[in-house]
């Protein structure tokens, strides 16, 4: 009997691993597996990633309060396990506030904080219609679009790079940079057949920024890039590669999350046409619509963290140095913390998701995004009448924590 009930759970353990969102068919709609995490292991040891995943709603709040996010290996490290290629990675992300702790996160987001005001983001609000007016009026007569290429990546690429300081020209390019960059940010394995491609692209991009910054030393402009060059508290700056590696992942992140928003958010209104016309007859309900979509189908579904002690999580103990994923995807469809989680309710009270993480590492551009997100559906709506799916299958991206669409295609 012991010996039965041994197997049993090995096999449980096994059903309930991350490792499954490379099938496509659970990339299509991971919710059924996070359910099973959720009802059954809410703290489950992952015998294929070797990590902890963490999705309850209660607990992945705590761990983004208390874990730490200095999960990058340095340089050295890399070394050590013979992976010099991806020295280069470690040298970018180890600057980057993402993956930082106290005091250095909060030193370079103090910084940072006086350059990415909610007033300057708040400013862009009618230039981002005006880009937004533009995009849709370019494919109104054809009748149908394919929304990522057409609207969903170039508006947040040339949104984001002239709130940085760069040609809005060159957004085609740094969209491809960023898409390279996000394969290390939303996956679990390394995969040596893409690495060579990402750390040229790192390059490159890191190349682009750098000429930038110094342009923008001799010749100060009104944007992102002059205001982190000119942010000063107490006599501290910003180094010159920290200006670079952080306008670097402000970049990637501008694009992933408000591109991911406006893909997966239309998706879901197409498929639920009761909600969609809900929205139509009160544009009033687009900032609370804007927060469920983020909620029911988040951009970002999970991130890493690392135990900075030994504690006890959910009755289960978790040791000093441990890796553990918290899936934000999951948390959102918690139903101890949601009321009917599956229910996509573009009115929903108390909407306090998780969507662009919590605590200190809460989402930069957060306010960007929503500011985006809440103008493309209006003027979608408003612009397109009887807005449907086109026929076709729906293909989600190989990555498995930035969830975002290959395509979608649409008529009206």
């Amino acid at each position: 009997m012991q010996s039965r009930t041994r197997t049993h759970q090995k096999q449980q353990d096994t059903s309930l691993s991350l490792y499954h969102l490379l099938e496509p068919e659970v990339l299509a709609n991971p919710y059924p597996l996070y359910h099973r995490l959720l009802e059954e292991d809410p703290v489950h040891w992952d015998p294929f990633l070797h990590t902890w995943v963490i999705t309850r709603y209660e607990y992945v709040i705590w761990v983004f309060q208390h874990f730490s996010a200095d999960r990058t290996f340095t340089p050295a490290q890399l070394e050590s396990l013979g992976l010099s290629a991806l020295k280069p990675l470690a040298e970018v992300m180890i600057h980057q506030m993402l993956f930082l702790d106290p005091p250095a996160h909060t030193r370079i987001r103090g910084l940072a904080s006086q350059a990415f005001t909610p007033r300057r983001v708040e400013r862009l609000r009618s230039h981002i219609q005006d880009i937004t007016n533009t995009l849709v009026q370019a494919i109104l007569d054809k009748g149908h679009m394919e929304v990522l290429a057409d609207l969903a990546r170039p508006l947040p690429a040339i949104v984001t790079a002239e709130l940085i300081g760069v040609p809005s020209s060159d957004w085609q390019q740094l969209t491809t940079w960023s898409t390279d960059f996000a394969q290390i940010l939303g996956n679990f394995q390394h995969n040596p057949d893409n690495a060579a491609q990402v750390i040229k692209s790192l390059d490159a991009m890191y190349a682009y920024f750098l000429e930038v910054v110094r342009d923008h030393r001799l010749h100060p402009r009104d944007d992102l890039i002059s205001a982190l060059i000119e942010a000063e508290i107490d006599g501290d700056r910003l180094t010159e590669e920290e200006i670079v590696t952080n306008s670097i992942i402000v970049m990637v992140g501008g694009q992933e999350t408000t591109t991911n928003l406006i893909g997966n958010g239309l998706l879901t209104l197409l498929r639920h046409p009761d909600q969609l016309e809900r929205l139509r007859s009160d544009y009033s309900l687009v900032p609370s619509a804007v927060e469920e979509l983020l909620r029911y189908e988040s951009p970002s579904q999970h991130t890493a963290r690392i135990a900075p002690e030994d504690v006890t999580i959910g009755g289960k103990q978790i040791r000093k140095g441990q890796a553990v994923i918290v899936v934000m995807g999951a948390a959102n469809r918690d139903p101890l913390r949601f009321p009917d989680p599956d229910l996509l309710d573009l009115g929903r009270k108390d909407n306090r998701h998780v969507a662009f993480a919590w605590a200190s590492h809460f989402c930069f551009g957060a306010p960007l995004a929503r500011i985006e997100g809440q103008i493309v559906f209006e003027t979608l709506l408003r612009a397109m009448p009887n807005l449907r799916l086109e026929p076709g299958p729906i293909t989600w991206r190989e990555n498995l924590g930035l969830r975002g669409l290959n395509a979608l295609s649409v008529s009206f």
